[in-house]
């Protein structure tokens, strides 16, 4: 990959001289013949893989042959895509232009100058807009987990259910992380709770330690990583509607997902009678639950029983 971006960076032709002290992996190469067999299969898997890798004179004043990749003829014809895979694709582009990457292609492009290459200035990393906090979550978490999850090893972080919480120790066998409602999200087994979970990478600490062999975690393979944070964060299909009376001036989150039927007096408060699309029946019996008595479930009965499972709970009361 450095010797991609390295061939399609530049205008001239490059030496193996030029590229060896230029593109990262080959400068610790442990003499000229290690640097010369290592070069000549990279050159030849670029062409196994169909790179338009071309040659020429490095100068008018050269002998020597050198190496450069034609933008053009690299370049893919246009690209007809979906509404959602447009919307994957900007999500990716945007993560790449996050801060922290867009530093690396930068330094990656100052070297290659430093190294007397003429890099395309079409080819710079340009200054843009960072993507919003919420979007990223947290950069350094991210990086670090999703090493983790390909190490395949245990992770310690520090996390908080919500902002204005402490935060607190957690042990996770990390699966993978997946982006939702412009959020992201690490899914994985929580080792002290003994179950699946997801945690927002923004509520996250930059103290993610990796720990244990490496290749032991993996992702189970009946399990769906978007299915689970779907049905964490409600962001799925809707799959039914459920009637919610909820105090005056109360449960704003839940009058915000859905409309008001009516105005209903229950136990001689004022409410309203809200219907509320519903994607997840889990998540949204646990956000009615959070309400205590500012929410009633009137529909469906199933929703109803769950949020009563939830509060006695809660009260250590048991689900009898």
């Amino acid at each position: 990959m450095n010797l991609v971006i390295c061939l399609l960076s530049t205008t001239q032709f490059l030496t193996a001289e030029k590229i060896r002290e230029s593109v990262a992996g080959y400068d610790s190469s442990a003499s000229d013949e290690a640097f010369s067999r290592m070069f000549e299969r990279d050159k030849n898997e670029l062409r196994d893989l169909g790179v338009p890798l071309e040659t020429g004179q490095a100068s008018r004043f050269s002998t020597v042959e050198g190496y450069r990749i034609n933008p053009e003829a690299y370049g893919l014809p246009d690209v007809d895509l979906s509404r959602e895979e447009s919307t994957a694709v900007a999500v990716a582009v945007q993560l790449w232009k996050s801060p922290e990457l867009a530093a690396t292609a930068q330094r990656a492009l100052l070297k290659l100058r430093a190294a007397g290459v003429q890099v395309d200035p079409h080819t710079e990393a340009t200054p843009v807009t960072a993507v919003p906090a919420r979007t990223r979550g947290s950069e350094p978490a991210m990086g670090k987990l999703l090493a983790a999850v390909d190490a395949g090893r245990a992770v310690h972080f520090p996390h908080r259910g919500a902002l204005n919480e402490p935060f607190t120790e957690r042990t996770v066998e990390p699966w993978g992380v997946v982006t939702a409602q412009g959020r992201w999200y690490l899914v994985g087994h929580d080792v002290d709770r003994g179950a699946v979970r997801t945690f927002r990478l923004s509520r996250i600490g930059e103290e993610v330690t990796e720990f244990g062999p490496s290749g032991v975690v993996h992702k189970p393979a009946d399990v769906d990583l978007r299915e689970i944070v779907d049905r964490a964060t409600g962001s799925g299909d809707i799959t039914g509607t459920a009637t919610v009376w909820v105090a005056e001036g109360r449960a704003q989150d839940l009058r915000r997902l859905g409309s008001t039927r009516a105005e209903r007096d229950v136990n001689e408060r004022l409410g309203s009678v809200l219907e509320i699309p519903v994607r997840s029946w889990d998540w949204i019996a646990r956000l009615v639950a959070g309400h205590g008595a500012d929410a009633l479930v009137l529909a469906p009965p199933e929703l109803r029983h769950d949020v009563l499972t939830k509060l006695r709970g809660a009260a250590g009361e048991g689900t009898s």
